[in-house]
């Protein structure tokens, strides 16, 4: 139960410290970053096949921390996921 508790208090903690250092980086401009994305569309058909179809490629936003911040996803974690899907 300690080990949980530990590791909990540790999460808190380290997204504290996230926090604390994007805002930071708001104030000196440093915040964010962006990450061309291929965005790609799943249209059903029948027989249950699915059809997708490339829309493009688009630049998106994303914070410089280890989580995602501000309603951005993190930089890091956008670089090895670069295809979107609607």
């Amino acid at each position: 139960m300690r080990v949980v508790v530990g590791l909990a208090a540790l999460s808190a903690l380290i997204y504290l410290g996230d926090w604390l250092a994007i805002k930071v980086r708001v104030s000196h401009g440093t915040a964010y970053g962006s990450v061309m994305v291929n965005q790609f569309l799943a249209t059903p058909l029948k027989g249950n096949k699915v059809e997708y179809d490339l829309m493009g490629t688009a630049q998106q936003t994303c914070s410089r921390s280890i989580f995602p911040q501000q309603g951005y996803e993190a930089c890091w974690w956008l670089e090895r996921h670069k295809s979107q899907w609607e």
